[in-house]
């Protein structure tokens, strides 16, 4: 995105959790005020009425979301340059070379870093209400979905201290049915006792009497008391296994409530039939992927750009006899996971993508990488449906192939 680099002042802030320190410099680099302000309503009132008699206001800050650049976005006349970590220590060992380190230096090494070289930045563009919610909403998922996974692996263990025939028996632990199990038949000595007529009851009831585990399920269970732990060791892990279980269904439903709402908004952003159209996508990915990307088009130039933003495009160091090529981690990395589910799931859902992960496979890449590969093709095309507004066709890419000489098209074919 392009912006005219055209600022009365340049400031930054040093920001923190109580208080936060602001310098604004002018276009020579002079200092013209350094104040600190609390994360209060008057502190943030004091900022404002500071930046309003120094506006246009060009602010650089390390941190691209938040509260404190929510409260930014609320500034009149201020344009927000998100710093990266990295790129803010070199910054500020440019000031201080010696590793010296203040709310001061930082500050003030930022912006006069963004007035010299703020012009090449890319400024934090403002998501309409909708799009902003649905992206922290996306984020708050994927950070409970985190936590069952912690909570699933701390049943797990607790199971494996004093109940291996319960392990034996299920192997997705994220399915309420798994815990039910726990619930109904705390312990080996519990599950024996109810009989196999209640077992085969329980499998019914939960819809587990698939012919292909059914039988397995049951032999396990025979043998539950087979291979027990100490009286005192199966019922403090008991207890544990139970407390977990309860954890997980709580967390469930506040997981199955976040996606009615992020189905909801996405269904009601204009760009839902954009997204929705991408193979293997589906109700997860595809809100997900919206999220990151924002609405605004002017954001990536070009699919490289998307690209590099996304992870997908490799970092290449070259000097002298030396030629490296490695994963770039200075990218958006929940975009980057999810383009990695994306491509995989896109294998099953779309041919050539199918064809041109094996190809790599055979090539001798590993698991992850021809995904990044798949993902990097997978995101130009997206650029491209993104600009022009319009949903995934495949013969419309099939087209593309054939007039491009695709190989990938050509061992389709094959």
């Amino acid at each position: 995105m392009t912006v005219a680099f055209s600022f009365a002042h340049f400031a930054a802030i040093d920001w923190a959790k109580q208080t936060h320190h602001a310098v604004i410099v002018n276009h020579t680099g002079q200092i013209v005020t350094e104040f600190s302000f609390s994360h209060t309503l008057e502190g943030w009132q004091q900022w404002r009425q500071r930046a309003a008699r120094l506006a246009p206001l060009a602010v650089a800050i390390e941190t691209s979301q938040g509260v404190v650049i929510d409260q930014l976005l609320q500034t009149p006349d201020c344009t927000i340059y998100p710093l990266n970590p990295k790129a803010a220590r070199a910054y500020r060992n440019r000031k201080a070379p010696s590793g010296t380190k203040s709310d001061h230096l930082d500050a003030w090494s930022f912006a006069d870093a963004l007035r010299l070289d703020g012009s090449a930045w890319k400024p934090l563009s403002k998501q309409d209400p909708l799009l902003e919610q649905l992206h922290l909403l996306c984020r708050d998922e994927i950070a409970l979905i985190e936590e069952r996974t912690a909570l699933v692996n701390q049943l797990l263990a607790a199971l494996h201290e004093y109940y291996p025939s319960a392990l034996a028996a299920f192997e997705d632990w994220t399915l309420p049915a798994a815990w039910a199990f726990v619930e109904a038949f705390a312990t080996p000595q519990a599950l024996a006792h109810a009989g196999k007529r209640r077992w085969e009851k329980f499998l019914h009831t939960h819809k587990l009497a698939r012919p292909e585990t059914y039988q397995k399920r049951l032999e396990l269970f025979a043998k539950a008391t087979e291979f027990g732990a100490s009286e005192a060791l199966t019922l403090a892990k008991s207890r544990l296994a139970l407390t977990r279980v309860r954890q997980l269904r709580v967390l469930q439903i506040q997981l199955d409530d976040y996606r009615q709402q992020i189905e909801k908004l996405f269904e009601q952003h204009p760009d839902h039939e954009i997204f929705g159209s991408l193979p293997g996508a589906g109700p997860k990915i595809a809100p997900r992927l919206l999220g990151e990307l924002g609405s605004d088009r002017h954001r990536f130039e070009s699919p490289q750009a998307l690209q590099c933003y996304g992870g997908t495009a490799p970092v290449s160091y070259q000097s002298g006899l030396v030629h490296q090529v490695r994963l770039r981690t200075q990218c958006n990395l929940v975009l980057r996971s999810t383009i990695h589910l994306w491509a995989d799931r896109s294998r099953h859902a779309c041919p050539w993508a199918e064809i041109y992960y094996q190809s790599l496979r055979k090539r001798g890449k590993t698991h992850a990488c021809s995904l990044r590969c798949l993902g990097q093709r997978w995101l130009k095309i997206l650029w491209k449906m993104w600009q022009t507004r319009a949903a995934y066709n495949s013969e419309l890419h099939q087209q593309n192939q054939l007039r491009h000489g695709s190989w990938v098209l050509k061992l389709h074919n094959a």
